[in-house]
């Protein structure tokens, strides 16, 4: 087994090397997957969007029944001295927050137990953004049947369908796999996905079927910020196939450009297989909103 990292994790109120940290094996996050966890992108040492992002890990513990361990306040006391601690090492001022709660401890058994007491992880990273060549150039996508539960509003730590999703798109070299339901889009592996149309963002309703992602938000803010017409409906699949533009978002990519799918360009005219206008508004905005919404 690859050697963990003495990065310093919390675990259950105590701070200790990531490389030391111990569960139970009777967790039910390690039994049943029975979880949620959440991403916090940390920019310059400072939490980006976290109001949202909390509230995202609420509305994940309230549809799994479990309790949110601690107030705002209390978070974020727990969570700066992850933030502090990466950059002592590595020196990183961009980092990745990565947040689990699992109902806790108790004898396997499928029906919900109550009283249990969560199991709480968390950890910092140094953020790994795209590389300038893909800012440049643009990504590669595959498409895919959307196979995974009925469920993907949950932030749930159950990830085996989007793990195997994202394989899909692994092993045929490609950055992403996005994937459609009944011929309508969903969204990808781990980002939400968007199109251009005549110069305006499409994206998909909110849904039990697609993880409201905190640049749901964040988008619509950006494109009444650059005069981009924003607008969330069902998409079909051919219109993915044909649309102007096709973008990825997440607390990693950010918003980043798809410049083929399944092997053909997107786009039309000169700018086939290129980043559209769209997307360099946007990611422009993004940069913006980045040095602006941090706390």
């Amino acid at each position: 087994m690859p050697a963990l990292p003495d990065t310093l994790c919390y675990l259950n109120g105590t701070y200790t090397p990531l490389s030391e940290a111990k569960v139970s094996v009777m967790d039910r996050g390690f039994i049943f997957g029975d979880g949620i966890y959440e991403v916090v992108p940390v920019y310059g040492r400072r939490l980006f969007r976290f109001d949202a992002h909390l509230a995202r890990l609420e509305r994940s513990l309230a549809k799994m029944r479990i309790a949110n361990p601690f107030t705002r306040a209390q978070w974020l006391e727990r969570v700066r001295p992850l933030v502090a601690a990466v950059f002592d090492k590595t020196t990183a001022q961009d980092q990745l927050v990565y947040i689990q709660i699992t109902r806790g401890v108790a004898s396997r058994d499928h029906v919900m137990p109550e009283g249990l007491e969560p199991t709480v992880f968390m950890m910092a990273n140094p953020m790994k953004p795209a590389s300038p060549e893909q800012r440049h150039q643009g990504v590669a996508c595959v498409t895919a049947r959307d196979f995974r539960w009925e469920r993907g509003d949950i932030k749930s730590t159950s990830l085996l369908g989007n793990v195997f999703a994202r394989q899909i798109s692994a092993d045929a070299g490609a950055v992403e796999t996005i994937m459609f339901r009944d011929g309508f889009l969903t969204e990808a592996a781990a980002c939400n996905v968007w199109i251009v149309k005549e110069g305006a963002l499409l994206g998909v309703p909110k849904s039990s079927h697609v993880l409201e992602g905190i640049r749901f938000d964040l988008l619509r803010e950006l494109c009444e910020s650059t005069g981009v017409p924003y607008h969330l409906r069902p998409i079909a699949e051919n219109e993915v196939m044909t649309a102007d533009e096709v973008l990825l978002t997440s607390a990693t990519k950010e918003v980043l450009a798809v410049t083929k799918v399944d092997g053909e360009g997107v786009g039309h005219g000169a700018l086939r297989g290129r980043p559209g206008p769209v997307y360099a508004r946007l990611y422009e905005a993004y940069q913006q909103a980045k040095a602006e919404q941090c706390i």
